[in-house]
């Protein structure tokens, strides 16, 4: 038995669900979002609870169920409070600034870095060390944010480069004489 699946999502104030077929949707003071489960799940709505149920005992509806129900919840949980990811820029001249909807990121390459986010995402930059990826979509929210750490990951000698806040990075010692 799915120990996640199990639990009910509950629908705060403010917050409605509808289910079509095997759509949920769900409308929230930040904006609409839609799941599609699979035929191996039931979803039902009722007095501002989501149930999830499995159809059936085989293995791909148990692996589902708790799978369908972990999205419903993040469909709520975008909707009410969103999504956000915080980035930390070190390293001598890297800095991060907005000029309008574009990133413009010094990553001590020889050209800038402009980054344009997706619809559904904001991204701002409130000091020159610190980018901040906000929306509703959490899948979309730890891409964008991926994406911008990969124009230069954290290395292991000097921890120059864009980390996650909060994320440790290990240290190596470097070469002796």
């Amino acid at each position: 038995m799915s120990r996640i699946g199990k639990k009910p999502v509950d629908l705060p104030s403010g917050v409605s669900a509808s289910v079509s077929g095997q759509t949920i949707e769900v409308k929230g003071p930040k904006g609409t979002r839609s799941f599609k489960a699979t035929d191996d799940v039931t979803l039902k709505v009722e007095d501002n609870v989501i149930n999830i149920e499995p159809r059936g005992k085989s293995k791909r509806a148990r692996q589902q169920w708790g799978m369908s129900r972990t999205q419903v919840q993040n469909c709520v949980t975008g909707v009410t409070t969103g999504f956000k990811k915080e980035l930390e820029i070190q390293g001598v001249g890297y800095r991060a600034q907005m000029q309008g909807n574009t990133l413009k990121l010094n990553l001590g390459l020889s050209h800038d870095v402009d980054y344009t986010a997706p619809e559904g995402v904001t991204v701002t930059a409130p000091k020159q060390t610190e980018i901040v990826v906000e929306g509703i979509d959490e899948q979309l929210v730890g891409q964008v944010a991926a994406n911008i750490r990969a124009w230069r990951k954290p290395e292991p000698y000097k921890g120059k480069g864009i980390r996650y806040k909060g994320e440790f990075i290990f240290r190596k010692e470097g070469k002796k004489k």
